[in-house]
């Protein structure tokens, strides 16, 4: 007899933000794309330690490692990702390697010139069962930590 559950272990939790930057998509992408190694741990304020492990340049297949010290926890968090996509002035995406997540930066020219809509989404792929209870909690920390990423970017580009 097989055993169902109300939840399942593969369904993911999404968080996302999107904010407004009076700046044209190409200075956007410039910054948060072609720059991304450079400036990816200037937004990511719990990135401690960032690697990029193919150069400097940015294109599908490249990886990085990062080490991340999150919510006032002590302990550090160390992974690595890859670029899945590379869209110039619409969309970077990357995707941990080993660990369950993804991230999407996606940008709208809204009226072909300034401002530009821009969107973080971060999905955890994979949430283990005993952690499923704390759903909520844990997508009000990712929407929490969305709205920042935004707001730093934004703040580091408008500087």
């Amino acid at each position: 007899m097989q055993l169902k559950l109300p939840f399942e272990s593969a369904k993911s939790v999404v968080g996302e933000a999107t904010i407004e930057i009076d700046k044209s998509a190409n200075e956007v992408f410039a910054f948060v794309g072609e720059g991304f190694f450079n400036n990816y741990p200037r937004w990511a304020v719990e990135v401690v330690q960032f690697e990029p492990l193919d150069g400097e340049k940015v294109f599908v297949g490249a990886k990085a490692k990062q080490v991340r010290k999150d919510n006032d926890n002590e302990a550090e968090i160390e992974s690595v990702f890859e670029i899945t996509d590379f869209q110039p002035c619409e969309k970077l995406s990357l995707k941990g390697i080993k660990e369950p997540y993804k991230q999407s930066y996606i940008l709208e020219d809204i009226e072909k010139s300034k401002p530009t809509r821009l969107t973080f989404r971060f999905e955890l792929l994979e949430l283990e069962i005993f952690m499923r209870p704390f759903e909520k909690l844990i997508r009000y920390a990712i929407e929490d930590g969305a709205e920042n990423t935004v707001e730093n970017i934004k703040n580091l580009i408008t500087a």
